[in-house]
């Protein structure tokens, strides 16, 4: 299970500032930091690590693990678009195919889990 260092009661106002427009650095990053930690909670695993720099880096999904250098499965992006992705104004079909993500390995894509934390009311598909 993922070691969690951000509590609740700091991601959720961090990523509330990032959906309300009003994100300064610091929540942006703990934000990513957040959303990164949640992803690993609930996908646990290391054989895909993602990365958003220059705020973070989670190892999640079930499978082989790496140990040393670059790993097979990466997914890397910038945190706009991650943060993008985590709430669900987003897709992660249409983050790839715009190359805001770039994914490589068979288990590198994530858009299963996507969004983590998605607008309440109804979703449109």
């Amino acid at each position: 299970m993922a070691r969690r260092r951000i509590p609740a009661t700091a991601g959720q106002p961090a990523l509330d500032a990032v959906r309300s427009g009003t994100a300064a650095r610091a929540d942006t990053a703990t934000a990513v930091r957040y959303a990164l930690e949640e992803l690993a909670e609930r996908v646990p695993g290391n054989s895909v690590e993602v990365r958003v720099p220059p705020f973070g880096v989670a190892q999640c999904v079930p499978g082989p693990r790496h140990t040393r250098g670059t790993p097979p499965n990466v997914v890397e992006t910038d945190a706009v678009t991650w943060l993008a992705l985590v709430t669900g104004t987003l897709n992660w079909p249409d983050a790839v195919s715009a190359g805001k993500v770039a994914a490589s390995g068979q288990r590198a894509n994530l858009s299963e889990w996507l969004p983590l934390f998605p607008a309440p009311g109804p979703r449109t598909p």
